[in-house]
């Protein structure tokens, strides 16, 4: 899945990047206002994060563009102002969830997927294809009940496959979910992901496979017989 965090001090950005990076996301940064608005606008974000106290502006300003345009994508608000009626104005403004800085990343990490896993958010709680499980939350994969380890971009690959059971999801999909926008990405990246994945499926008895469309993308498929 993946995040846009808004924050305008470096060194804060960079440490909430290899937090949510170390959970699995792929993240994006941005540091001004306009530069969140042109993001929002041409990602399909599972989630931002966003500070208040931008450079360019008051990060209410882009909740109060965003939730009016129908957007609907989950945010969590960081931020100094500590005061009941800054929170009050943040969740009003359209944001879902309100942290105060300081605060402990461990905790960033925790409302993120809280974010996720409500109703109709990107996170559900357990998927399954045939004998593949797949626990969205630990991010534990198990086929047949037995643990299949996986590198976090095979995990993913996995994932949205079985969010899209039976139907085709397209490379340039994947590539936008896996990879952030600072991300080295070679043209062939995601072939050899799912080159890996299938083999690693096969090689476990998964009774699902997953099937190349040539020139759209993948689909993950229960084997018949």
């Amino acid at each position: 899945m993946r995040l846009l965090v808004v924050e305008d001090e470096p060194r804060i950005s960079e440490i909430i990047k290899a937090a949510l990076e170390r959970a699995e996301f792929a993240v994006d940064t941005v540091r001004l206002r306009a530069d969140a608005r042109e993001a929002l606008a041409n990602t399909a974000y599972d989630a931002a994060i966003l500070d208040l106290g931008l450079p360019d502006g008051d990060g209410l300003n882009l909740l109060a563009e965003l939730r009016p345009a129908g957007s609907r994508i989950p945010i969590l608000i960081l931020t100094a102002r500590d005061a009941v009626e800054d929170r009050v104005l943040g969740l009003d403004a359209g944001a879902d969830d309100y942290l105060v800085k300081p605060f402990a990343m461990s905790e960033l990490v925790a409302r993120t997927k809280a974010l996720l896993r409500r109703p109709g958010a990107a996170l559900g709680t357990t998927l399954k294809a045939g004998n593949i499980v797949f626990d969205t939350i630990g991010r534990d994969v198990s086929v047949a009940g037995v643990p299949l380890q996986l590198p976090r971009r095979e995990a993913a690959i996995l994932e949205h496959l079985l969010r899209r059971q039976g139907r085709v999801v397209p490379k340039s999909v994947l590539e936008e979910k896996l990879y952030g926008i600072d991300d080295e990405l070679e043209s062939n990246a995601v072939p050899v992901h799912v080159h890996h994945l299938r083999r690693k499926l096969q090689d476990a008895a998964a009774s699902a496979e997953i099937h190349t469309v040539r020139g759209v993308g993948y689909l993950l498929a229960e084997t018949k017989g």
